[in-house]
């Protein structure tokens, strides 16, 4: 078996010598953030993008970064040659640190960065194919804007949808559709694309971003735009993307509403428009 490298602090160690504090806030209240960067061919993709996002994140919860972020990026960098990681994710974490159990956090805390790397090939299948999905209530905190840890919601979404048979949780509030439980959502309807808006009720995903560039290159009509599930059992298209699915066709959806759905013309530009977006050389910083 490959030795595995982690990170810890700003240091990279073998993973069998790392030890977490017991009263981490990360532990006792899931008081973090994190970012996971997928990696193509060696080559980590938008890591600048992830990065960013990681220190809005802080920011939103008060943190602050221990490192710059130009070091941070440098140490995922070493992380991922570490672990020899081709095709692969690497999960960067940042928790508010240790300290005696008190709901009242420090703005002061001395947060401590952690991170793993892990070999994933692409999921072609999905991406080809399509997904099922499970339509089900959005149960999740007010804040699915900042990158947290936490992700309570979402796991018992996605093991309602596997329950039942499907990749995917599709949530909705009282109707309206924002995500899925570890992806952005979108429809296509009369041609033109939609998605929730980027507010606090859901993530603003790297992956969906580049989609709505893409989709403005390409001179699509674009609406960032609350639907409801109606809209969604009645659209032409309908795909979920994330930074390891891309976008993946969504075939069928079932739960709360039912309806099934053919792998349409705009999902398919839109994948190949992605894919050669990944495909660019990328520099490192």
């Amino acid at each position: 078996m490959e030795t595995q490298y982690v990170l810890y602090g700003d240091q990279i160690i073998k993973r069998d010598q790392a030890s977490i504090d017991m009263e981490d806030r990360g532990y006792n209240f899931g008081d973090g953030i994190y970012e996971v960067v997928y990696i193509y061919g060696g080559k980590p993709f938008s890591m600048e993008e992830h990065f960013k996002r990681f220190a809005e994140s802080a920011a939103k919860l008060e943190m602050k970064l221990p490192y710059t972020l130009e070091t941070i990026i440098d140490l995922t960098v070493k992380l991922i040659e570490a672990n020899k990681i081709h095709n692969g994710i690497v999960y960067i974490q940042m928790t508010r640190g240790a300290s005696p159990r008190n709901h009242l956090y420090e703005r002061d805390s001395a947060c401590l960065i952690t991170g793993f790397a892990r070999k994933m090939d692409p999921p072609v299948q999905a991406q080809e194919n399509g997904v099922k999905t499970y339509l089900t209530e959005d149960m999740r905190w007010l804040r699915c804007d900042i990158k947290s840890l936490n992700l309570l919601g979402n796991t018992m979404a996605k093991r309602k949808a596997a329950d039942h048979g499907c990749h995917e949780a599709l949530q909705h509030r009282e109707g309206t559709c924002t995500e899925g439980s570890s992806s952005n959502l979108f429809i296509v309807k009369n041609g033109t694309l939609y998605t929730h808006p980027a507010t606090n009720l859901i993530l603003n995903g790297i992956t969906r971003q580049h989609i709505l560039t893409i989709a403005n290159e390409e001179n699509f009509d674009v609406t960032e735009q609350a639907f409801t599930t109606d809209d969604l059992l009645e659209a032409d298209e309908v795909f979920i993307s994330s930074t390891t699915m891309e976008i993946a066709p969504v075939i069928a959806v079932t739960g709360d509403k039912k309806g099934t759905y053919p792998i349409g013309p705009i999902t398919r530009l839109l994948q190949k428009k992605l894919k050669e977006k990944i495909n660019q050389p990328t520099v490192l910083n």
